[in-house]
Order: structure tokens, then C-alpha cells, then sequence
């Protein structure tokens, strides 16, 4: 190339618009949040910032910080009868979220209408009145079923969430307010949709049986589901205990991550994990953060689990990952999820 034409080109470049280079992103994904319940008097005594107090530092180093609001946060609404457990959280609850780092906050679950269709719509508004995005649940099917989008770090990442737990009565209709079906039709159009409008799909499903370290047949069905429709990450909330982890089509499933800051004094729900997933075209990373959950032990603040604590939480997990070829290995004490050996797996398996 002749000089004079190499300094123009030169000159042409330089005047060109910069283009943007997204960097790496890492999301905290934290299991089923409930600020109300038997941990009402503990709050109230010692404020809403409590149960996060030993976390809220992890919290912050992501870029998001998402989880299960798994309780209207209302002072009023119509209380729905027909189930054993209700929940609703004080209005203050809402500030503390936000404070303790939360920027995404799923609401299809079993509890988002125990004070109806008030309790949902006042939850809304003081979330949206803080900036917290949410998905699975509004005033209509429609806004149940629509993705919150949110930008960081040059990417866009879409939410959506669905529940698949009962009672029935909560999910939206076309003119009735409520939590977003999570069945096929809607969750493989919706994933589609938001595809096109984002880097990266993040879809949270409320199923599964309480307890049961395995996931059932259906979800992980519909987990494959999600991911073939597109979705990067899918988190599974509502047994309110750990199930194992999975590597799928280079995406990555987690079919529950069992409480996090849960007003209950449940035995079984004892250790939990603060998932921290990096996405950098893909799922690039994951690691697993040990912490307590026992609230006999913590007192609703969940702590951060160290040495031989952390060591047999992470023991538990790989146990259950290992029918999914999924293993957790150990680098210096950050506890990391084998992508490439899971993924070599699958990939054997497909050919």
C-alpha cells in the first residue's frame, strides 16, 4: 500500500467512532428471600439490614446481585386463606434489599399473592420506586411474562422467572394479576423474544419438591427446555435445599440454591451456596460461596462458611452434581465448577 493511502486510511480510522467493548460480567445469585414469617420479631428488634449484615460485602463485589423475593412487601392487601403459610414483609424490607446490593429480584413463586393482588401491586411499586428490577409476576399475563432488562459493563442481560408451584390462583391471566406460568409455550417464545433484544438470558424457575436434594424429571426437562430456547443460566428456587448443578449446551443450571434469607426455623434447610457466575460470552466461570442458613444457628443472618464448614457444604453439593457430570474443584479455597469437564461430557454424550 502507497504511503499517501495508508495516512489516509489512517486518518479515517482514527476519526471512526470508538466501538464499545463489553467487559466481563458477574452475577451473585442468592436462593429464596423471605423477611417475614418466624423471623418477624428478630427483624423488627434488630432492623431489616440484619440478614444481611455478614453477606452484604460479598454481595456488592458483583456486578448484580439477583434472588427469589419469595414475599409480598406490603402494608395492606387481602389476605389468601386457602393455603397453610402466609407471608408479607414490612415496606421497610424493600430499602434493605436494595442497600444489601440487590438489583434483580424474581417474583413467580408461591407466595408472591398471599395478600392478593394489592399485596403484589404495592410490592411493585416499592421496588420499582428503588430501582430494583423484577420479572414473573404483574398486573396481567403479559407483564408477568415480560423480561426486566438491565444493562452493565457494555452487555445487556434479560430476567425472566416463572413459578410452577401452586396454588393455581396465582398465575396471572389475560386480565388478572399474578406470577408467570412457567410452561413451555410461554417460557420458549418469551427466552426468544428476549434473546433478541440481549446479550445474555438469565431464567429463574420456582419448582420442584420441597427437601429433595434431586431435581425431578420435569425440571430438569424444562431446564434443557429454557436453555435450547436460548437461555444462558437458569436458577431453580423452592425446595429450600441445595440440588446439584448442571453443564448443558454451555449453559449453566442450578436446579435449586436453597435458602437464603428465610424467616423460617426449619431443621433441613441448614447450608445454602452464594452462587457467583462470570459471563464473558457465555458462562465463563462459577463460583460457590458456602454459607449457613440454619437460623437456630445464625439467627436469619446468613454467614459465610470457611474451611472444613465450607469444605462439607461443597462435599454435599458435588455429591449431588455427580450424576449430572458435573464436578467442583478446589483452587486455593474458591470452590469453582468444572465447565470444560461437564461440557466434555455432554458433548460425548451428544455424539
Amino acid at each position: 500500500m502507497k504511503p499517501v493511502r495508508l495516512f489516509l486510511l489512517l486518518v479515517a480510522t482514527i476519526g471512526m467512532p470508538s466501538i464499545a467493548m463489553a467487559d466481563k460480567l458477574v452475577i451473585n445469585a442468592v436462593g429464596d428471600i423471605m423477611l417475614a414469617g418466624k423471623g418477624s420479631a428478630v427483624l423488627e428488634r434488630l432492623g431489616y439490614d440484619h440478614p444481611f449484615a455478614a453477606t452484604a460485602s460479598v454481595l456488592k463485589t458483583g456486578d448484580l446481585t439477583v434472588g427469589n423475593l419469595e414475599t409480598p412487601i406490603a402494608s395492606g392487601g387481602r389476605e389468601f386463606r386457602n393455603k397453610r403459610f402466609r407471608f408479607k414483609a414490612a415496606p421497610m424490607a424493600a430499602a434493605a434489599l436494595k442497600r444489601a446490593g440487590f438489583n434483580v429480584l424474581s417474583m413467580a413463586n408461591n407466595h408472591m399473592l398471599d395478600y392478593g393482588e394489592t399485596g403484589l401491586l404495592e410490592t411493585i411499586n416499592h421496588l420499582d420506586n428503588l430501582g430494583i428490577k423484577h420479572s414473573g409476576a404483574g398486573k396481567s399475563l403479559a407483564d408477568a411474562r415480560r423480561e426486566a432488562i438491565v444493562s452493565c459493563n457494555g452487555s445487556t442481560v434479560a430476567f425472566l422467572s416463572y413459578s410452577l408451584t401452586y396454588p393455581e390462583e396465582f398465575f396471572a391471566r389475560s386480565r388478572r394479576a399474578g406470577t408467570a406460568p412457567g410452561y413451555p409455550p410461554f417460557f420458549e417464545r418469551d427466552i426468544s423474544r428476549a434473546k433478541a433484544a440481549a446479550d445474555y438470558v438469565v431464567v429463574s424457575f420456582h419448582w420442584g419438591k420441597e427437601g429433595a436434594a434431586m431435581p425431578q424429571r420435569y425440571q430438569i426437562s424444562t431446564a434443557r427446555k429454557a436453555v435450547d430456547a436460548g437461555a444462558n443460566l437458569v436458577i431453580g428456587h423452592h425446595p429450600h435445599v441445595l440440588q446439584g448443578i448442571e453443564s448443558y449446551k454451555n449453559a449453566l443450571i442450578f436446579y435449586s440454591l436453597g435458602n437464603f434469607a428465610f424467616g423460617s426455623m426449619s431443621r433441613n434447610s441448614d447450608r445454602s451456596v452464594i452462587a457467583r457466575i462470570t459471563l464473558d460470552k457465555g458462562v465463563a466461570e462459577a463460583e460457590l460461596i458456602p454459607i449457613n442458613v440454619l437460623n437456630r444457628e445464625v439467627k436469619f443472618q446468613p454467614a459465610i462458611l470457611k474451611g472444613k464448614k465450607g469444605n462439607d457444604v461443597i462435599r454435599r453439593l458435588r455429591t449431588i452434581s455427580s450424576a449430572m457430570g458435573t464436578t467442583i474443584r478446589d483452587e486455593g479455597g474458591r470452590y469453582l465448577v468444572d465447565l470444560q469437564q461437564a461440557r466434555q461430557i455432554v458433548a460425548a454424550e451428544g455424539e
